[in-house]
């Protein structure tokens, strides 16, 4: 596929260096701030503390690396597919446990669930996201399509990944806004040092975010633009 005129390696590491701090930014919210993580509590927030962290470092971040992984790593093509389709993985195994953390939490607390925008997109964006990966799977890794149907399926796979990426981020999002809205209702200071960290956290995410959809749209370069089919990478 060809890029948008910009040179997709600079702009992966504005990426890593997002990873980075979006990572240190919602740990330090969860640790510092919410008291840590649990799986077994009476203190059920420390369950709930789970979510907005695998979310975020799995879905978002792990699964924005492996978006640009055929951008950003400077290895032979069928080591960027295998290690494409490995962080994608470990992206949805996060993700799948965040969502669980979050129902663990709601059920231990007698909280309904599914009532909010946010739950019904996360729904939405880890089924798509699974279908995603296992169509990937199936027609670019094993048993793998016909040439003639990875070449068709390959414009749809990224068009389609990078569309289920988005959701992602704008879940996130909301995700965010929801958790620091309950908070404030229950006396956080709105103005406090929680609070702002919690917002440029969603900042640093968007921009993340933004910056995974320039690099993968991005122009490789010259000697890694292959004809015909490449790479997964959506």
């Amino acid at each position: 596929m060809a890029g948008i005129a910009v040179d997709a390696m600079p702009v992966t590491w504005v990426v890593h260096f997002l990873a980075i701090a979006g990572a240190v930014m919602v740990l330090v919210w969860n640790i510092h701030f919410r008291g840590g993580f649990a799986w077994e509590s009476s203190n059920k927030s420390l369950i709930f503390n789970l979510h907005p962290v695998l979310m975020l470092i799995g879905l978002i971040i792990i699964g924005g690396e492996a978006i640009i992984s055929y951008r950003s790593l400077p290895l032979k093509k069928e080591w960027k597919k295998l290690i494409h389709l490995v962080l994608h993985a470990i992206a949805l195994i996060l993700g799948i446990i965040g969502i669980t953390a979050a129902f663990k939490y709601h059920n231990e607390s007698s909280i309904a669930n599914l009532y909010s925008i946010h739950s019904w997109m996360g729904i939405g964006v880890i089924v798509l996201y699974g279908t995603q990966w296992l169509y990937g799977f199936v027609i670019f890794f094993f048993p793998g399509g016909s040439l003639a149907l990875r070449a068709e399926s390959l414009p749809w796979h990224v068009l389609f990944g990078l569309f289920v990426y988005v959701l992602a981020v704008s879940t996130a999002t909301l995700g965010f806004l929801e958790k620091l809205t309950f908070l404030e209702a229950s006396g956080l200071a709105k103005y406090g040092s929680e609070a702002f960290l919690v917002n440029f956290t969603v900042i640093v995410t968007v921009l993340y975010g933004a910056f995974v959809i320039i690099s993968a749209l991005a122009r490789r370069p010259p000697a890694e633009d292959d004809s015909g089919y490449t790479a997964i990478e959506g």
